[in-house]
């Protein structure tokens, strides 16, 4: 039988259904799964993105069951191309059970071998291997979706077997631009989140109804706006765009759902309602989904919901442990109801899995907590990795501000603001290092034109930055423009 690389996910997830969850004959009852990254025996760049695919089909496909927890791909991928203790793998991040395997590639064949471990028994769950045609990966995958149908008949609705049998695209070219994409993707920088767009926008190119790859193409606009790598109004457009051509092609895609109702809540003026709507219904197509919990989290907390907020916040790291992001975020409510302490502890907790400054909020952190010689060291040392980066440059305007060097401040002021030009893309942060400084009609200002111009991103009210201007009624009404709940 010819099967497909997606069907070569999709066997895998219908035999692990079969074999460990919900079949009770072999007494094992499996609530939470990692897919390690399969390994390239070439050890070539061909075939490496067919083990990157077949590893995040298979962890799309189980992100979408019911009542399990899966390990989110930006996490599993951090084993990629260690020689990994599964054991040791599953047990750090937190799971019953693993997924792992190999993959093969001579010439027009293709060798795909998976087991599932059972980690806390220390034992094969399932074990198989298949060879197929290369050129015959995208032909049939039907038999394998009935397969999975049958073992799932009690657990899922018509729709949701229809949608785990879906194949996202059967042009193998696309398919390998869309998974170089993820790659860079999960790197987050503005440098990886253009070379992403380049790729997506190939796959794309290739398969003009490949609904995956223009989600991937709205998240990273979306990102390159909110950390204002571009103009906020722009990032949001461009984003939005892609979003509603993803769902108008699939549209029980729980991606494009997320990054639309990403949107909403990370672009002025917000729409909160729409935007959790959104988050919630991408969750409920793909539970395990913990950017959409993260999304929803941040929302919750951007409306002052900080303890909802802060549940949502903790389903994402505990579906993606190893996100420095996702970890970072969790000093965010603290940090809000001003225990800085713990936010600043809750941050170098982040450290420990990506580097600092990756993130807006976290400047205030080391701020309150006094941080200042220190912190300017740590931006200067970032400095050399991350060029020109916006981020890091109007932290050190921060730190200045807050140190009282207001000569040193305004530079860096005047620095964003030729970095943002007509667009106003840093207008957001120029008030905030205004504010910093007392100066509340400068700050006012900045936030006005930064408003009209459609050029403020995230914002968090009850940021202590925004003390001084708090009860300014141009400040209350520029939360309401905003569509901020006060």
């Amino acid at each position: 039988m010819l099967i497909t690389l997606g069907a070569l996910a999709l066997a895998v997830v219908s035999l692990f259904l079969a074999f460990g969850y919900f079949q009770p004959k072999t007494g094992v009852a499996i609530d939470s799964i990692a897919v390690l990254p399969f390994a390239n025996q070439n050890r070539d760049a061909e075939t490496e993105y067919l083990a990157d695919g077949l590893t995040e089909n298979i962890i799309n496909n189980l992100t979408q069951l019911p009542s399990l927890r899966v390990i989110a791909r930006s996490s599993a991928f951090r084993y990629k191309g260690k020689e990994t203790d599964w054991l040791a793998a599953g047990q750090a991040l937190g799971v019953r059970a693993v997924v792992v395997g190999r993959v093969w590639q001579r010439g027009e064949h293709l060798t795909v071998s998976a087991e599932l471990v059972d980690v806390r028994e220390n034992k094969q769950l399932w074990g198989q291997q298949y060879n197929r045609q290369l050129a015959d990966v995208f032909i049939v995958q039907g038999e394998i979706a009935q397969e999975i149908s049958e073992h799932l008949r009690a657990k899922l609705s018509g729709a949701e077997r229809r949608q785990l049998a879906k194949r996202p695209t059967e042009n193998l070219k696309a398919f390998q631009c869309y998974t170089q994409g993820r790659a860079y993707s999960h790197r987050r920088t503005r440098e990886d989140l253009l070379t992403a767009i380049r790729y997506y926008e190939q796959a794309i190119e290739e398969d003009g109804n490949y609904a995956l790859a223009y989600a991937g193409l709205a998240n990273a606009y979306s990102s390159l706006g909110a950390y204002g790598y571009l103009a906020p109004s722009e990032g949001r457009r461009k984003a939005e765009d892609a979003a509603r051509k993803a769902l108008a092609l699939d549209e029980n895609l729980a991606e494009a759902h997320m990054v639309l109702g990403q949107i909403f809540v990370h672009f002025t003026p917000y729409s909160f309602s729409q935007g959790d709507r959104e988050l919630r219904h991408a969750i409920e197509l793909s539970p395990s989904l913990a950017l959409a919990h993260w999304y929803l989290g941040i929302s919750l907390v951007f409306q002052g919901r900080l303890a909802e907020g802060q549940e949502e916040l903790l389903k994402a790291r505990e579906l993606d442990p190893l996100s420095p992001v996702i970890a970072r975020s969790l000093a965010i409510p603290p940090y809000l109801k001003r225990d800085y302490a713990r936010a600043l502890e809750l941050l170098r907790q982040a450290n420990e899995l990506g580097p600092p400054f990756g993130t807006t909020f976290e400047i205030g952190v080391y701020i309150q907590n006094r941080l200042f010689d220190e912190t300017l060291a740590e931006l200067e040392k970032a400095k050399r990795e991350r060029k020109s980066d916006p981020i890091l440059i109007y932290g050190t305007g921060m730190i200045y501000a807050a140190r009282g060097e207001r000569a040193a401040a305004l530079r860096i002021i005047k620095e964003l603001e030729a970095m943002s030009g007509e667009r106003l893309s840093q207008a957001h942060w120029v008030a905030k290092i205004y504010a910093t400084l007392n100066e509340q009609e400068l700050a006012l200002t900045w936030l006005e034109r930064g408003l009209a111009a459609g050029a403020i991103g995230s914002f968090y009210k009850d940021e202590p930055v925004w003390d001084p201007i708090r009860g300014d009624p141009r400040f209350v009404e520029l939360l309401r423009r905003m569509g901020v709940p006060q």
